[in-house]
């Protein structure tokens, strides 16, 4: 079986930002990908010292893959059908290619590690990379990965070996798709709706461990890593934080910068001043995000160009901690 969608692949900077916006757009609804992810409720904040992955603490700037993307339709008023199937390999492929056959583009969750197409230098072990397949031929699929410039193509065994990767949360051939949009909805109330309710997880999360409060938990448990572990293990803990917010945190500044970009549009496109200026502070905000990278790089690589140690950079996430507290608990009261 054969088959072939007219759809157009664009780049972005960020994997589920950028197949929402691009399955969005195939249904009708243009979206920029800082609008995708702000009404999304991409932006999050997550410290768990208690939980390790790949052997650290997990820290994370965004919500749990997949978050965005219904988060988005649930705002939109957009149906999407999701499939799993965990123990039928096989049948999941089957499934792909029927849906496929209806003329409808496919959305999944693949492990990144195994993607031939993939440069060897950006494999690691991620499994939760979103791709969209499009296209059927001759035992190939072609795909459209947001991070690669083209579509690219993968056998019908490699597809099935990433949409079953082992390991940390493993994909289990999950597969989704839109079954119907509403393409009059209103964006003013959407926009509303998800600002409102990423202010609302920043700062009225309860426990030491969500938004705001988990910044501050995060800084000091940094504070008492040289202390508590040898010098190798406290870099390792850091460069982890940094990693996750200048790497996995798409746009740098753990996606604070994306978002920035998602409230100048909102502002720019509604004439709203409040908007505007809010996006000028999350920049100012990002760019204290980026200070704290650079300074805890040096730290990791003991090679400090100042008085940078663990005590000074734990010092900067407090005090971003009370920015975004601060700008957050305006936002707490936004209306377009």
């Amino acid at each position: 079986m054969n088959s072939k969608i007219d759809f157009e692949h664009n780049m972005s900077a960020h994997c589920e930002t950028g197949v929402t916006r691009n399955l969005l757009k195939f249904q009708g609804i243009e979206l920029s990908e800082s609008m995708a992810f702000g009404i999304g409720s991409g932006l999050f904040f997550v410290c768990l010292p208690f939980i390790k992955l790949n052997g650290v603490p997990v820290t994370s700037v965004r919500h749990m893959p997949g978050k965005i993307f219904s988060r988005i339709n649930k705002f939109i008023g957009a149906k999407v059908k999701i499939n799993r199937y965990p123990k039928n390999p096989d049948k999941s492929m089957q499934e792909l290619d029927r849906v496929l056959s209806t003329g409808i583009p496919v959305g999944m969750i693949v492990g990144v590690y195994h993607l031939t197409y993939f440069p060897a230098p950006l494999r690691f072990h991620f499994n939760a990379h979103n791709i969209v397949v499009f296209q059927k031929e001759n035992e190939k699929y072609l795909v459209s990965d947001p991070i690669m410039e083209n579509p690219e193509w993968i056998t019908y065994n490699d597809l099935k070996r990433v949409r079953y990767a082992k390991g940390t949360y493993k994909p289990k051939g999950k597969m989704y798709y839109y079954k119907s949009t509403n393409n009059s909805f209103d964006l003013p109330k959407a926009i509303q709706k998800s600002i409102r309710y990423t202010a609302k997880m920043m700062v009225k999360s309860p426990g030491p461990y969500v938004g705001v409060s988990g910044i501050k938990t995060l800084a000091k448990s940094i504070k008492k890593w040289p202390n508590k572990y040898n010098n190798k293990k406290a870099s390792l803990y850091l460069g982890s934080v940094i990693r996750m917010q200048e790497e996995i945190g798409t746009g740098g500044a753990g996606f604070r910068f994306i978002y920035a970009s998602f409230l100048q549009e909102a502002g720019i496109k509604f004439n709203n001043n409040t908007l505007k200026n809010a996006a000028m502070e999350m920049t100012a905000i990002g760019d204290l995000w980026r200070d704290f990278a650079v300074d805890a790089g040096r730290v990791c690589k003991l090679r400090p160009k100042g008085n940078e140690n663990y005590n000074t950079i734990s010092d900067k996430l407090i005090n971003i901690a009370k920015k975004e507290y601060e700008f957050f608990k305006k936002l707490l009261k936004f209306k377009i």
